[in-house]
């Protein structure tokens, strides 16, 4: 089955996968595969951007996100009249014939990565660039991965991937996804630690994150006061900061995001 490796820490954001996508779809109809991607409102192959934490402590994501093709694929189960439909390669297609007026498969996908043509009347979505793979043209590989200059999106037999650490988005939802993502973005918590006597930062102070199931992380207080606890989970943590005698304990959460906590005065 064919399967997206998508390497996180590879990618740079400089959105080629999703501009190609664009170029490859909008103005061209592939059928019986898919009719024309429209210039605006759809995304097949969509960058998305994730500022975290707060300034001056910042990290910027880029998640390239599309079309599961999901093993088990909702809009297969809302279609009807075989609409959504399984290649034996794995890919999951929309026939545009015979998904007009089946607005139901858009509202299927728990992902959103499946579109409404208003004025096709019908949904559609990535379609791995079968007609690439099946057309006699040299390139065999989705546009959005031949457009990726620093080969951060890969596709292939799922079995000959590197999976090794690899993960899906929302597997809480039980699809099996066949788009996988290496070097997923975890929580961090990062803050500046001064002396206010002294009115400078504060270098080599330890700080640790500690949860009574999940343990303790520790790093220390750079050259320049900073710290940053990075790929911890998300959850509730106790940030404890010493040096020298002198100590501050808080209580912090990257349940909801990634942490970036100012100034902390060490008294």
């Amino acid at each position: 089955m064919k399967a997206f490796l998508i390497d996180l820490g590879k990618c740079n954001g400089c959105y080629n996968c999703q501009i190609g996508c664009k170029d490859e779809h909008c103005g061209n109809t592939w059928l019986p595969y898919a009719q024309e991607q429209p210039e605006v409102g759809q995304f097949w192959m969509k960058v998305n951007q994730y500022d975290r934490g707060a300034v001056p402590h910042v990290r910027v994501a880029y998640i390239p996100t599309m079309c599961n093709h999901c093993e088990n694929a909702p809009c297969m189960d809302a279609a009807k009249d075989g609409a959504v439909y399984r290649r034996e390669d794995g890919l999951v297609l929309i026939d545009p014939a015979k998904a007009k007026g089946q607005k139901a498969i858009v509202d299927a996908c728990p992902y959103n990565v499946i579109y409404w043509n208003e004025a096709l009347e019908i949904p559609q979505k990535c379609t791995g660039c079968a007609h690439l793979l099946d057309g006699d043209e040299p390139i065999k590989i989705p546009r959005c991965v031949d457009n990726c200059t620093v080969d951060a999106i890969l596709f292939g037999e799922e079995s000959d991937l590197d999976l090794e650490g690899a993960e899906v988005l929302h597997p809480e939802y039980g699809t099996k996804p066949r788009v996988y993502y290496k070097n997923m973005p975890k929580r961090f918590i990062a803050a500046t630690v001064y002396d206010p006597v002294e009115k400078e930062v504060v270098i080599g102070a330890k700080v640790t994150a500690s949860n009574v199931e999940l343990g303790n992380y520790t790093t220390e207080t750079d050259d320049w006061g900073d710290f940053w606890l990075k790929e911890i989970p998300a959850a509730d943590w106790k940030l404890t900061i010493e040096k020298d005698g002198k100590s501050v304990d808080m209580g912090v959460s990257t349940k909801e995001k990634d942490l970036g906590l100012g100034d902390i005065a060490l008294a």
